[in-house]
């Protein structure tokens, strides 16, 4: 390696030329004996390495790499990489100017290696200063299809995307939590291969797209997360699925105790799912096998074994349909039907009462200041010691909100696009990590702010009132105050 190519890696402004980068990824190719190419944005070195026989390495062997600084290449990446095992591939996307776009996938040719990537990786100083992040990769075979008839039946849905699309292989509908005999107005289709879907996708994204005379959304759907066998192996929760609105956590303990009296522990209810806890995992193995296709109060109810939240703040990206490990298995889908948030001034029309009653709320603080004479005794407070009402920020309110239940601090996630006059628009993804893993793993509102607290608030305010939709959490004035500017 040159001496500008050293310098480069140490973290010094000297940029390589194209020459010198060509001259490192040759060097590179002729000492390992892998095949390089170019195409569709990437660059791939390997996929199958020399002398590989038999087909690709098994679903779990790939890893996904983020920060990336955008002047480093595979002469200096791979080497990085192969502490952890044999490298089957290694995929860098790339820029038309030449530069890399941060992020890259890397296979391996065990499952065991790839693990061990994440562990010695993630995080790594690959230069003064900087850190990449390594997480596992899984190729995405599922959509997300939005706007579609309440109606409409799997059978009519299926045959619907096989006509459209190729390499159906199946979709997925929930019954609607009110209305068993109607779905939720989305679906997940999942396809044959990656390739498949992303065709789909291609073919369906622009939002022109209708079926049965619907304009439809579609994208990635985030697919379940994978979880260690040593780890499922210790699971002795179920997850409860498909649920009536009306049924409660006595009935669900009651129905689940029958088979053995005594075995539940306890039961967690959120809107039409459930989470039963057992004393003994073989008990709950048992009750998942008799108690699946059951029916509860006319609900004909799926049972499997929870997936345990990975409590850590796990780095994520999302990115051309590869999700890292920690993602949930369902999306957010905002009805047109329903009442969202639109704007930051006026809060949409909401009922005026809730469950057919008036709901009462605290008096509203009064917003003033008073003079801090010296010699005033303050208490030291915690701001979770106060009520309610002593928020006027959305934000506060959904922070408040979590750790009166116990929950972890809502988990906010920054996106951006351009308007079309030039502006740059964000957005904010609120995850809540106690509900994550039921019918809904995130919340999302549907308009853009010009200013990073407009789309902070805009998104609390938007979770808070979904939330009270579906857990009726809030009072009425609690959540007209919450809007109020």
């Amino acid at each position: 390696m040159n001496e500008e190519n050293i310098d480069g890696t140490n973290g010094c402004n000297k940029v390589r030329t194209g020459t010198q980068n060509e001259a490192a990824l040759l060097a590179l190719m002729e000492k390992t004996g892998y095949n390089m190419v170019q195409e569709n944005g990437q660059r791939k070195f390997g996929g199958p390495p020399p002398g590989w026989e038999g087909p690709p390495p098994p679903r779990g062997c790939e890893v996904f790499v983020g920060k990336i600084p955008r002047d480093m290449y595979e002469d200096e990446l791979v080497p990085v990489f192969e502490r952890a095992g044999k490298i089957y591939e290694f995929r860098l996307m790339m820029e038309f100017s030449g530069e890399n776009r941060g992020y890259a996938f890397v296979m391996y040719t065990t499952k065991e290696e790839a693990q061990l990537a994440i562990r010695i990786l993630n995080n790594y100083e690959i230069r003064p200063g900087k850190f990449i992040g390594v997480c596992v990769s899984l190729d995405n075979c599922r959509l997300f299809i939005g706007a579609i008839p309440k109606e409409k039946k799997k059978e009519e849905i299926l045959d619907e995307m096989k006509k459209v699309t190729e390499g159906v292989v199946d979709v997925i509908v929930y019954p609607s939590a009110t209305d068993k005999t109607k779905n939720r107005g989305f679906a997940f289709v999942e396809y044959e291969s990656h390739r498949a879907a992303a065709m789909a996708r291609r073919k369906l994204i622009p939002g022109t797209f209708q079926l049965w005379g619907h304009t439809i959304q579609v994208d990635w759907a985030d697919p379940e997360k994978e979880v260690d066998e040593e780890t499922m192996q210790r699971v002795k929760v179920l997850y409860v699925r498909n649920l009536m609105i009306s049924t409660t956590e006595e009935t669900i303990k009651a129905e689940f105790n029958k088979f053995k009296p005594g075995a539940v522990e306890r039961v967690k209810k959120l809107r039409d799912y459930a989470f039963v806890h057992f004393f003994n995992r073989e008990d709950a193995v048992a009750a998942m096998s008799v108690m699946n296709g059951k029916c509860i109060d006319g609900a004909s109810i799926e049972v499997t074994l929870a997936k345990p939240v990975n409590k850590e703040n796990t780095w994520r990206q999302h990115l051309n349909g590869q999700i890292s490990p920690n993602s949930e298995n369902l999306i957010v889908y905002a009805n047109k039907e329903e009442s969202h948030p639109k704007t930051l001034g006026k809060p949409p029309t909401l009922a005026t009462r809730l469950n057919g009653q008036h709901s009462p709320s605290p008096p509203e603080i009064e917003r003033c200041t008073y003079p801090f004479f010296p010699g005033t005794k303050l208490t030291p407070i915690s701001m979770y010691s106060l009520k309610s009402n002593h928020f006027n920020s959305a934000v506060m309110h959904l922070d408040y909100y979590c750790n009166k239940n116990n929950w972890a601090p809502p988990e906010y996630y920054l996106y951006s696009t351009t308007s079309q006059d030039g502006k740059v628009l964000l957005v904010y993804k609120i995850v809540i990590p106690a509900i994550a893993n039921g019918s809904q793993s995130y919340f999302m509102p549907d308009k853009l702010c010009t200013t990073l607290e407009d789309a902070k608030e805009l998104a609390a305010q938007f979770t808070l009132l979904h939330l009270d939709r579906e857990h009726n959490l809030f009072s009425l004035d609690l959540c007209r105050r919450i809007w109020r500017k």
